[in-house]
């Protein structure tokens, strides 16, 4: 009776572990949305091809998740540079509550991530690539913090590195300089220790390694980022291209507000940084193949995204941190073949905090307590449901001084933008999508312009924003929400 009774539990765990879906996470690095094809597909062709007609990377593997799930057009990063929005992504945070609100800042020790949920429920978890989010070091091998990603040996803290290996005391930086420090070079490196490579591999370990239980593993690729340098054949394989700068290059420099300051030096690198995405692309692929041919696809969600954009020449500027869609927006998409319907999109706006109460609720996991994002599981399964769905996010940027702090409220079609040194803004993606005129002075805009100044407090009320507190922001907004106005 007891051996019966020992065989039957047995049975009923192996059954509840394999209802559980895998998950997989794949991260890039300043990604500018416009290089993939299955955004370029939502976008009209002067918008889709703003670096000169023809020049394209094509990307069928990334694409193939999106033919195959939900791609999310307005997914914004609750602050687009890398540590706030990374920060806002695990925890369902906003950064000015999690402990990380910009850059090389660590996370608070008490801090839950999705992770950790994932764990306590009996995931196997692991978390590989780029971390940034444990403060100053760099590059930091397997911070002592895991925040739930039990299998972090591949974790490094901070850095855009091109070559690694594996050595006697684990992974290391494979590009030194003479004084044996680590360094940005790609000292020939190839298929096996390109960075990205390097770590697809390591992930495809980790599922194999894992795969007789539920795991959830975090694939944090430093790619696209800058320095521009991809290993063979990638380096040359856009070379042929005659990139032209985008439309948006040679904005006039009368009423840009400070935040989008043009850049003394904004030349275009644009081959090398396609040959960097068409790498993940095809590692993407990679990791596909793996899981289908060890019949994990079919009980396995993909996201795939990035942390923030890179403006790669528009209004002259290059990299991120400001509200600009290249800037702020990133790709989001979803892929899981037994709930997700195939080939869906959802346009309304939604945020990296709202991420990990999503994935949670996705997954059949409770939510904790703390997490202020917003659940849009129900698009993931139902995207007409978007007509249902709030369409506001809340995005901010700064460091620990006054100078350059922005707030944003950002729809589907508008974004308000208040900061500490410029007038208020608003743009209007319909009428210019370009995002070269501000319309806060039009009559026709009045009405929506309240309307998001009283979101836009409320969310600072709600979500404790310092920005609001004895600033000029706090002073506009008190106008604009108030008659006055």
């Amino acid at each position: 009776m007891c051996i019966t009774l020992i065989s039957l539990s047995s049975t009923l765990i192996t059954a509840q572990s394999s209802s559980k879906p895998n998950l997989v996470i794949i991260q890039t690095d300043e990604h500018n949305f416009r290089t993939l094809g299955c955004y370029r597909q939502q976008l009209r062709p002067d918008q889709a091809q703003v670096w000169g007609v023809g020049n394209v990377v094509q990307t069928p593997n990334i694409d193939h998740l999106a033919e195959n799930g939900v791609l999310f057009t307005k997914f914004y990063a609750a602050s687009p540079v890398c540590t706030p929005s990374r920060g806002s992504f695990i925890s369902g945070l906003y950064p000015q509550n999690n402990g990380a609100p910009h850059n090389d800042l660590p996370l608070h020790d008490q801090t839950i991530t999705y992770s950790m949920v994932l764990r306590d429920a009996g995931y196997k978890t692991g978390f590989i690539g780029k971390w940034h989010l444990d403060g100053t070091g760099k590059p930091q091998w397997e911070p002592a913090r895991k925040f739930g990603f039990e299998d972090n040996r591949y974790m490094f803290n901070r850095g855009h590195w091109k070559k690694f290996k594996i050595g006697p005391k684990g992974p290391q930086v494979a590009a030194k300089n003479k004084n044996g420090k680590p360094t940005y070079d790609l000292e020939n490196a190839d298929e096996q220790s390109y960075s990205t490579d390097f770590l697809v591999d390591r992930g495809i370990d980790f599922i194999t390694e894992n795969k007789q239980h539920p795991f959830s593993l975090y694939i944090s690729l430093p790619d696209p980022h800058g320095p521009d340098r991809v290993r063979s054949p990638y380096d040359t394989m856009y070379q042929h291209m005659d990139f032209k700068a985008p439309p948006t290059y040679n904005k006039p420099q009368s009423d840009i507000p400070a935040w989008a300051a043009q850049a003394k030096n904004a030349k275009l690198e644009q081959a090398t940084y396609f040959g960097m995405v068409k790498c993940i692309d095809d590692n993407v692929g990679k990791i596909i193949t793996h899981l289908r041919e060890n019949d994990l696809l079919e009980n396995t969600i993909i996201i795939f995204t990035s942390d923030h954009g890179d403006l790669r020449g528009e209004h002259h500027r290059h990299n991120k941190g400001n509200p600009l869609e290249a800037s702020a927006k990133v790709p989001f998409i979803a892929f899981h073949p037994k709930k997700i319907p195939s080939g869906s999109v959802v346009n309304k706006t939604v945020n990296t905090v709202d991420f990990t109460p999503t994935i949670l609720t996705f997954m059949g996991q409770e939510v904790p307590a703390p997490m202020q994002g917003r659940d849009f599981s129900a698009l993931l399964i139902n995207p007409v449901l978007e007509k249902d769905w709030e369409d506001i996010a809340f995005m901010r940027y700064g460091g620990r001084s006054k100078e350059g702090r922005w707030l944003a409220a950002v729809t589907s079609r508008y974004k308000l933008v208040l900061s500490e040194q410029d007038t208020p803004w608003l743009i209007d993606m319909k009428a210019d999508p370009n995002e070269m005129t501000n319309f806060f002075a039009a009559p026709a805009y009045r009405d929506i312009i309240k309307k998001l100044s009283i979101q836009l407090r409320e969310y600072g009320k709600v979500h404790q924003e310092p920005y609001l507190i004895e600033s000029k922001i706090e002073e506009d907004l008190e106008i604009l929400c108030s008659d006055k106005f």
